[in-house]
């Protein structure tokens, strides 16, 4: 309400006064109530009266938990007027009511119970208007809460979020760790009704509530198992809301108070958020730690988010690890040993029975100690410290050294003034007999490098030569071993086949011997005939044992008997 209103409102309430005014200045605006009206519904202004009848009782009424306007709608239904309540009033007119003394005690049907009453039936189980509500009492934070109007609120949205956690808005999208929650089943899934008929209704984000209400009410869900996902997904949704915009301009315009209330803000959402791994992208926490670290948040802060972001650091990507130094020198452009802690914090904290999360970060480390090389002001005493923790990274991971080289080289095309001293100090990190040929190739015409290194690389690639060509050499023999003997094998099968055939021919041939033996020794007085179809019975015998089952007369290689020649009977003589 604008000045103009305000003094409009305040001479209405002049005109409806009699001759004895309650004058009462309320943030600044005056106001004149007929002192007989506000008696009766005020059980306070009508004890003050009896006891001071002449005294201006203005005094004490300066501390009066309102603003203008809300001391207008009191002004209104002491008179006589309807009441405009609504869930952004209700709790600033309960508790003016309260202070005043407005109860049914003293008056029936009195603004107290009328203020409590529109709170209970329109305001408490209801997400949007609780929310509302508690928007509204954010001024008169402390009476609202003496008369228990912020806790019944409170309890109600803390109610509702563990019947629907889809109230605190969806959860972030994790791609990196979308397949280790493929099972789905632990999550609310909200029934088929609700998802049919509430797809126009949006609910209000509990991240518009300032700090003071939000953190609270936060800290208990976690505390009854709201889950951790959707809790994530509020508050990040709170400090994109509270602390990125307000640092898009800069901090260094910002007042005492901002900063001081912008670092409050950091410090909660880093005691607020769960510690489970991989609810939150693993960028968002970086950027906090950045936030943390550039508007000084306490050590506990700054270790809670390293913390967090050592859990998931395999997500991360070489920007993310591109932390700005801070402080008065600023001799470095980045914030080597927040890196270091966070390294510390990853090995320290990994459990995972596969290696790849390990090479990861390694491959991690060194690309961005390849994008830190090119800074020409980078110092070689910070080079090597990160080319230190390059290493550690990469023991047990049996890596080669092409990335450690790679950042060499670059650090050493960056910086072409260093004496080769210098030169042979910053390749004293790389291990040359873990560099891959192509590797080694490339650095033996490197005119970068120092001579002893050249001269190392060279070494390497002829002890990569000669294992080379050994082990080809080698596979080249047991490939010629393996086809002997598998020729030699293939021969001795061949000939055990045959020398079955020829035990089994040997056989047969002593069977038949022994039938021609019993054949011969028949009695010689059978007749020829007995005899030839004997020998033919034998004979068919023979050939029925070597396949041949055609008769004497059917077989074409056989002697064919020739027909007689047809003569005329004429000629027959």
């Amino acid at each position: 309400m604008t000045n103009r209103e305000n003094r409009d409102v305040s001479a209405w309430l002049a005109k409806s006064s009699s001759s004895s005014d309650l004058q009462l200045c309320v943030r600044g605006i005056p106001f004149n109530l007929n002192s007989e009206r506000l008696a009766s519904k005020s059980a306070k202004v009508s004890a003050l009266l009896k006891e001071n009848p002449h005294k201006d009782l203005s005094y004490f009424f300066r501390d009066i938990p309102s603003d203008a306007e809300t001391f207008e709608l009191v002004g209104r239904f002491c008179h006589g007027y309807e009441l405009q309540m609504s869930t952004e009033n209700v709790i600033p007119l309960a508790c003016v009511a309260h202070y005043l003394g407005m109860t049914e005690s003293h008056s029936s049907n009195n603004l107290l119970k009328k203020a409590l009453t529109f709170f209970g039936q329109e305001v408490l189980n209801n997400w949007n208007e609780t929310i509302k509500a508690l928007r509204g009492g954010e001024n008169i934070f402390q009476q609202a809460l003496h008369i228990g109007l912020i806790d019944a609120c409170c309890e109600s949205i803390i109610a509702m979020a563990q019947v629907d956690p889809h109230l605190l808005g969806a959860p972030v999208r994790n791609p990196t760790c979308d397949d280790d929650s493929e099972d789905g089943d632990d999550g609310y899934r909200p029934n088929a009704r609700r998802r049919l008929f509430d797809l126009d209704w949006q609910s209000e984000d509990l991240a518009t509530l300032s700090l003071t209400l939000y953190e609270p009410i936060v800290h208990s869900m976690k505390q009854r198992g709201v889950p951790s996902e959707f809790l994530a997904a509020s508050i990040c949704e709170y400090a994109k809301r509270w602390i990125f915009p307000s640092t898009h301009h800069g901090n260094g315009n910002m007042s005492v108070y901002e900063r001081k209330s912008l670092r409050d803000v950091i410090e909660a959402v880093e005691k607020l958020l769960p510690n489970d791994r991989g609810l939150l992208p693993c960028t968002f926490l970086f950027e906090m730690l950045r936030y943390a670290i550039a508007f000084e948040a306490s050590c506990d802060c700054r270790n809670g988010f390293e913390i967090k972001i050592g859990k998931q650091l395999e997500e991360a990507t070489v920007k993310d690890l591109l932390i700005p130094s801070q402080g008065y020198a600023k001799e470095e452009q980045y914030d080597i040993e927040c890196l270091r802690r966070i390294l510390k914090n990853y090995y320290s904290n990994y459990s995972s029975s596969q290696i790849s999360g390990l090479f990861t970060v390694a491959e991690l480390v060194d690309e961005f100690l390849a994008e830190v090389a090119s800074d020409i002001d980078l110092k070689m005493g910070t080079f090597l410290s990160i080319a230190d923790m390059s290493i550690s990274a990469s023991l047990g991971t049996q890596r080669n050294s092409d990335g450690l080289y790679r950042a060499i080289d670059i650090y050493l095309d960056k910086h072409r003034y260093l004496s080769e001293l210098e030169k042979e100090e910053v390749c004293r990190v790389l291990d040359v007999h873990q560099m891959s040929p192509e590797a080694c190739d490339h650095a033996s015409k490197n005119e970068r490098l120092p001579l002893r290194v050249v001269v190392q690389v060279l070494f390497v690639a002829q002890l990569q030569l000669r294992d080379t060509i050994t082990k080809e050499m080698q596979i080249s023999t047991e490939e010629d071993e393996a086809k002997v003997s598998c020729g030699e094998e293939q021969v001795m099968n061949e000939i055990k086949s045959m020398n079955n055939k020829v035990i089994e021919l040997e056989r047969e041939y002593h069977m038949m011997r022994k039938e021609i033996e019993h054949s011969c020794s028949l009695d010689n007085n059978n007749n020829n005939k007995v005899k030839k179809e004997g020998k033919i019975s034998l004979w068919r015998e023979m050939k029925r044992k070597f396949g041949c089952i055609t008769t004497i007369h059917d077989c074409n290689c056989h002697h064919v008997k020739k027909k007689k020649k047809k003569v005329h009977p004429r000629y027959a003589k």
